[in-house]
């Protein structure tokens, strides 16, 4: 099994919102914000690359959007999916699996692409089996006020018009050997049932913490987001998953921390609290 940091971009988001409750003396010390109390992150996809299975976990923000969309987000960088691909030697028709962690658009925009000559949405990705599961996808086509402008249908529906969407099924807060070597934790303080993946990989744990941990910056547990559904519940789940974390030596990797690939975490008397950060290269 080989990994690769595959990076769609950078974009722009009010530090207030991704930090709750948190002052912004508190949260600038990791985050710094721009003169509009704007913050940048990443949109950093993992590949995996097993056997025959060329796996990309989430796909960034896509294009399809209008101008108007794209401008509340301040797109900038030069990092871009396809280039990323190019630049490991892959084109996106290699992709036999597109694994998504949830469907807000920052994580799923980029699985439909805009098919000009027949006025019609399609995949992007057109030989690979795309993967949810049941529960999420309901809470995704049927969204409550507070998520609506986060689930675009445009994003969402063609998948499953495709016949190329598959459920992951799952099993209490934690599904086993989704693939080989891959389990998945269930986390629902942000979205329901967003889906963590943990891969073995090298002898250790690797987690895609999408939105259970945006940043190095979101480690102290009050450190929630505004955009979180059930903020008490994302502590909890915070909490378990960064003190089994700590406690075995996990290897977090980063989608929206515009600094930091990868981290560890350890025990102090403070609580969970970073360790070390590091690229994915460096394992």
């Amino acid at each position: 099994m080989k990994l690769h940091s595959i990076n769609t971009g950078f974009f722009k988001l009010d530090g207030g919102a991704m930090f709750g409750v948190v002052p912004k003396s508190l949260w600038s010390r990791t985050n710094q914000p721009d003169e509009n109390n704007l913050c940048t992150w990443a949109m950093r996809s993992l590949l995996i690359e097993d056997g025959d299975r060329l796996i990309l976990i989430d796909t960034g923000i896509g294009n399809k959007q209008s101008e108007k969309f794209f401008s509340h987000y301040y797109l900038h960088g030069d990092d871009s999916l396809d280039g990323n691909l190019k630049n490991l030697g892959f084109h996106r028709d290699d992709i036999t699996d597109v694994f998504l962690t949830h469907l807000h658009f920052d994580h799923c925009g980029g699985a439909i692409e805009f098919d000009a000559a027949k006025n019609a949405f399609r995949p992007a990705f057109k030989s690979a089996t795309f993967w949810s599961n049941e529960e999420h996808w309901r809470w995704a086509t049927q969204p409550n006020p507070r998520e609506k402008a986060s689930f675009l249908k445009e994003n969402i529906l063609p998948i499953q018009e495709s016949g190329q969407l598959k459920w992951v099924n799952i099993n209490g807060n934690k599904t086993e050997n989704v693939f080989n070597g891959i389990d998945v934790f269930f986390a629902d303080g942000h979205t329901d049932k967003q889906m963590i993946p943990i891969i073995e990989y090298n002898g250790k744990k690797i987690a895609f913490m999408a939105d259970l941990l945006p940043s190095t910056g979101h480690i102290p547990l009050p450190y929630v987001m505004g955009y979180d559904t059930r903020p008490l519940l994302t502590m909890g789940e915070k909490e378990l998953f960064l003190s089994e974390a700590a406690t075995h030596n996990y290897v977090l990797f980063l989608e929206h921390d515009a600094e930091n690939e990868c981290c560890t975490v350890k025990h102090t008397e403070k609580g969970v609290r970073l360790d070390e950060t590091f690229s994915l290269k460096s394992l």
